[in-house]
């Protein structure tokens, strides 16, 4: 039974992760009558074509490509043999950096959340896509903290 925790949360945190990037993150609600409901993908094709192309990289190195590359890095330690040099070097380096932006997203739609209820501008909902984004970086932890216990 185990055996099975790693694969499965591999593959349950990839498939969050997905849904977390295509599903909205966030319901804006102005006036009764506008909503808006973006997601991640969506937030990150806005800023660019608005013309906020170094904030839309930065919204997409750290929401889209660390993520990513973690979750890679993971699913690459859980399945090659322990031991192997190169892949203790790669997965000490690399991943300890990653780790420390992967909640980064879900802390600023919070953020976000919380300025547009506290200054009335709009009213704002959680959607499925923070969900599930929050529960793929949570799930790669849990999977790093038990292939690498110390």
């Amino acid at each position: 039974m185990a055996a099975l925790v790693v694969p499965a949360l591999l593959v349950l945190s990839a498939v969050s992760l997905g849904f977390g990037m295509v599903l909205p993150l966030v319901l804006f609600e102005k006036l009764y009558f506008f909503t808006e409901a973006p997601s991640l993908l969506g937030i990150i094709a806005s800023l660019w074509l608005q013309e906020n192309r170094m904030l839309a990289v930065l919204v997409g190195l750290l929401s889209v490509v660390f993520p990513v590359v973690k979750l890679i890095g993971v699913a690459f330690e859980a399945t090659t043999p322990p031991g192997n040099a190169a892949r203790d070097r790669l997965l000490a380096r690399l991943l300890p950096l990653l780790s420390r932006w992967s909640m980064m997203d879900v802390v600023l739609v919070a953020l976000v959340i919380f300025s547009a209820k506290t200054t009335g501008v709009a009213a704002a909902f959680t959607q499925p896509g923070l969900w599930f984004y929050a529960a793929s970086a949570i799930m790669t932890g849990i999977l790093q903290m038990r292939l690498r216990p110390h």
